[in-house]
């Protein structure tokens, strides 16, 4: 699972293409969203399947087009770019979408947009250089988020019990996605320092 910080991949002629198997299935990704944000927000999502079916489709294919590009060799820069795009707005599109409901507290997405607007200030230079990578918190962090969302959707629609291990998990996600946004600043700062 990429992130929006992974080093971006060595120069080649075919990093440049744009309609590839991978990027195909990031744009379907995008398209997921407003669906199931609309679902959520708008009570339809109350006593169906629809929306789980939708979001488990989103996260899972988050993990299919990485997969693709790696055996296809179909890696490509607007895949870099997008797919750790599609990450973050379905993740804070969802969750202001279960904000609205009450299913989640405002104050948990303040700190993730907070916490990726410093990642973008403080370390999209060397995201863009490629002199980051993804740390194993950036990818506990996204996992955990992923899997919260997931149960959240399955709370506020088939089971309310799902609820409370979800909003567990978020507490755990958003302090990860703290330590992982910390990581990146200090690790972009500390490779631009001068070496000796």
């Amino acid at each position: 699972m990429r992130d929006p910080v992974a080093a971006a991949p060595v120069h080649d002629p075919a990093f440049a293409r744009v309609w590839t198997v991978p990027n195909v299935i990031t744009v379907v990704r995008f398209l997921l969203i407003a669906p199931i944000c609309w679902l959520i927000v708008t009570g339809a999502a109350r006593g169906t399947w629809t929306p789980v079916v939708l979001l488990a489709v989103w996260a899972s294919t988050d993990w299919v087009d990485g997969l693709l590009a790696r055996i296809l060799n179909q890696r490509t820069r607007f895949g870099e770019i997008m797919d750790p795009l599609a990450d973050r707005l379905g993740i804070t599109a969802i969750l202001v979408s279960l904000a609205v409901t009450g299913a989640v507290e405002w104050w948990w997405l303040a700190v993730i947009v907070m916490m990726d607007a410093l990642v973008i200030v403080f370390a999209h230079r060397a995201a863009r250089d490629g002199s980051l990578h993804v740390s194993w918190a950036g990818k506990a962090r996204t996992a955990i988020l992923m899997t919260a969302i997931v149960l959240l959707v399955l709370g506020v629609s088939v089971w309310e019990g799902a609820l409370g291990w979800a909003r567990a998990l978020m507490v755990a996600g958003v302090a990860l996605h703290v330590v992982a946004g910390i990581g990146y600043i200090v690790s972009a700062r500390r490779n631009r320092s001068p070496r000796i």
